[in-house]
C-alpha cells in the first residue's frame, strides 16, 4: 500500500514500509517474463452488482471472498555501502560531530523482504496485486488461507498502473468474481480484505467515497476508487469489493499525513482498469497504450470564462507534439476538447486515461472549441512510444509593468541574449516576464518570471507595444498563451 501526504506527494508506504515518490511521464513501463509466450485470458468469472445488502451483515460474502484474498511475500538483493564504523554514508551531519568518517567498505548484499496482498482471479492460480509489492523481487511466496504456499512466477506488470500479474502452479482455487466498477456509485458499501502487518487476513468496511480520483501524483494513470474502509499497511493488492462480494477495485494507497495508518482516506484501482491490463499481460506480455500526442489542462474556472465555455469541463490542449496522430488531423494548441465520440469529456485526466486504454489505429471523433466555433476532428490513435513522456534573463530591451488585470507585471522584449538564457529556439515570439508581484492576480494564476507571454486573449504577442495594447483592450478575464521552458500553457487572470 502505497501512501502519500497532504499535498499527495509525500510519503508513500510501499508493501507496509518502502517509501515511493510519484509522478512519472506519460508512457508505460512494463515488467514482462522473458519466457512469457501468447496465450489466452485467464478464464475469470464476471457478475454485475446487485442492490440487495446483507440481512445479516457480511457474514456470507467475507466466507466466500476470504479464501480468494492470499498473502504475497517477496525478497529481494539490494547493495547497501557503509563505513568502517557501519555508519551508512558520509553525511555532513555526522561529519560537524564525529568528523571525516573512514573510508567506505565496498557495497555489501543484503536480502530485503516485505509483504503485501493479492486476489486469486481464476481457478488456475493467476493472481493480481500492485507492482510496487513485486517490483524488483528475486523470489515472490503466495500463502493461502488454508496454510499452503507457493513461489509465484511473475508473468508480468504495468508500472504506470502499478498492477502486476502472478500465477502460482495450483488448480480449483478459490477466486473472486469481477463486478462492473462503473457501476459503483457513492456510498455503495465497501469491504477491504487483505493481509495487513502480516498478522493475517483482515476485512474493514466503509464506503465509496468518490469516483474517478485522479491527479494524486501516485500513478502516472489514475482513476480511483475513494473509500473510507481502513486499508493498512500490507493491504497492498488486496480487494475492494462491494455488499455481494464481487470485486471492485484493488487497494493500492492510503492518505495518512502523519500517523503512518489509516485516516479513512484509501484509494483503489476499478476493477475494470485492472481486469484490461490483466488481459494484455496474459496475451502479449505487455500493456499497449493509444495517444494523441497532445499535453493538456484541466479547464478551471478561470480558464472556462477565458476560452468562452458555459461549463467548467473538457480539456484545453496545451501543445501537440509534430509528427503525431494530434498534428496530423489538425488539433491545435488553445483548441479545448469538449467531447470524445459524442461524450462529453467531464475531466481531462479521466480523458486521457480513456484514450490510452483504446486500442492503436482505433478512430476517435472530438469535438473541439476553436475561436468560439465548435469542430469536429477525427484522429487515428497510434501506439505510445516507448519513451513518450527559472534562468538570468538579459536586460535589454524596454521593460514595461502591466497595466489593470496585469498590474505587478513587468516584461521585456525578447532578444537573441534572452532566448539562449532560457534555451527557447530563436524563432520564438512574445514578451518574457521579468518581475511578477507576489501579491497580484497574475501571481495567484500561476504566472512567473521566465515565461514568455505570446498571446492575450488569442491575440499574439510580437513585442512589449502589442503586449500593452492587447492587455489594455482586455476586461473581465485575461487568457494568456505561455511558454514556459519549451512548453506551452494557458492561463487565465482575474480581478480579485
Amino acid at each position: 500500500m502505497t501512501q502519500i501526504g497532504s499535498r499527495f506527494r509525500h510519503q508513500m508506504l510501499i508493501g507496509g514500509l518502502l517509501a515511493v515518490f510519484g509522478i512519472g511521464a506519460v508512457v508505460g513501463a512494463v515488467t514482462e517474463h522473458k519466457s512469457q509466450v501468447q496465450q489466452a485470458p485467464p478464464a475469470i468469472s464476471v457478475r454485475s452488482p446487485q442492490t440487495a445488502q446483507p440481512a445479516e451483515g457480511f457474514r456470507a460474502v467475507v466466507k466466500r471472498d476470504l479464501p480468494a484474498v492470499v498473502n504475497i511475500s517477496t525478497s529481494k538483493i539490494v547493495k547497501v555501502s557503509s563505513n568502517d564504523f557501519g555508519l551508512p554514508f558520509n553525511d555532513p551531519f555526522f561529519e560537524q560531530f564525529f568528523g571525516r568518517m573512514p573510508r567506505q567498505r565496498p557495497p555489501q548484499s543484503e536480502r530485503e523482504h516485505s509483504l503485501g496482498s493479492g486476489v486469486i482471479v481464476s481457478h488456475d492460480g493467476y493472481i493480481l496485486t500492485n507492482n510496487h509489492v513485486v517490483e524488483k523481487a528475486t523470489t515472490i511466496t503466495v500463502a493461502l488461507s488454508d496454510k499452503r504456499e507457493f513461489k509465484a512466477k511473475l508473468i508480468g506488470a504495468d508500472a504506470k498502473t502499478d498492477l502486476a500479474v502472478l500465477k502460482i502452479d495450483a488448480k480449483d482455487l478459490p477466486t473472486l468474481t469481477f463486478g462492473d466498477s462503473s457501476k459503483v456509485e457513492v456510498g455503495d458499501y465497501a469491504l477491504a480484505i487483505g493481509n495487513p502487518f502480516g498478522v493475517g487476513q483482515t476485512v474493514t468496511l466503509g464506503i465509496v467515497s468518490a469516483k474517478g480520483r485522479g491527479n494524486l501524483g501516485i500513478e502516472d494513470y489514475e482513476d480511483f476508487i475513494q473509500t473510507d474502509a481502513a486499508i493498512n499497511p500490507g493491504n497492498s493488492g488486496g480487494a475492494l469489493v462491494n455488499s455481494q462480494g464481487d470485486l471492485i477495485g484493488i487497494n493500492t494507497a492510503i492518505i495518512s499525513p502523519n500517523s503512518g495508518g489509516n485516516n479513512g482516506v484509501g484509494f483503489a484501482i476499478p476493477a475494470n482498469l485492472a481486469r484490461n491490463v490483466m488481459d494484455q499481460i496474459v496475451t502479449k506480455g505487455k500493456v499497449t497504450r493509444a495517444y494523441l500526442g497532445v499535453s493538456l489542462q484541466p479547464v478551471t474556472p478561470a480558464l472556462a470564462k477565458g476560452f468562452g465555455l458555459k461549463e467548467t469541463m473538457g480539456a484545453v490542449v496545451a501543445d501537440v507534439t509534430p509528427n503525431t496522430p494530434a498534428s496530423r488531423a489538425g488539433l491545435q494548441s488553445g483548441d479545448v476538447l469538449v467531447a470524445v465520440n459524442g461524450k462529453p469529456i467531464e475531466d481531462y485526466n479521466q480523458f486521457r486515461l480513456h484514450v490510452a486504454m483504446m486500442p492503436p489505429g482505433a478512430t476517435v471523433n472530438l469535438k473541439v472549441l476553436r475561436g468560439g466555433t465548435y469542430k469536429e476532428i477525427p484522429v487515428k490513435l497510434e501506439e505510445m512510444p516507448a519513451n513518450y513522456g527559472s534562468a538570468k534573463m538579459g536586460r535589454s530591451g524596454q521593460e514595461q509593468p502591466g497595466t489593470g488585470l496585469m498590474d505587478g507585471v513587468s516584461v521585456q522584449n525578447l532578444d537573441p541574449q534572452t532566448l539562449r538564457s532560457l534555451n527557447l529556439p530563436a524563432t520564438t515570439t512574445g514578451v518574457v516576464v521579468t518581475d511578477v508581484d507576489g501579491a497580484s492576480a497574475a501571481a495567484a494564476a500561476g504566472l512567473a518570471s521566465g515565461d514568455v507571454i505570446q498571446e492575450v486573449n488569442h491575440q499574439k504577442i510580437n513585442n512589449v507595444n502589442e503586449f500593452q495594447t492587447a492587455v489594455a483592450h482586455a476586461s473581465g478575464t485575461v487568457l494568456l498563451k505561455v511558454n514556459r521552458g519549451g512548453s506551452t500553457l494557458f492561463l487565465a487572470i482575474e480581478s480579485r
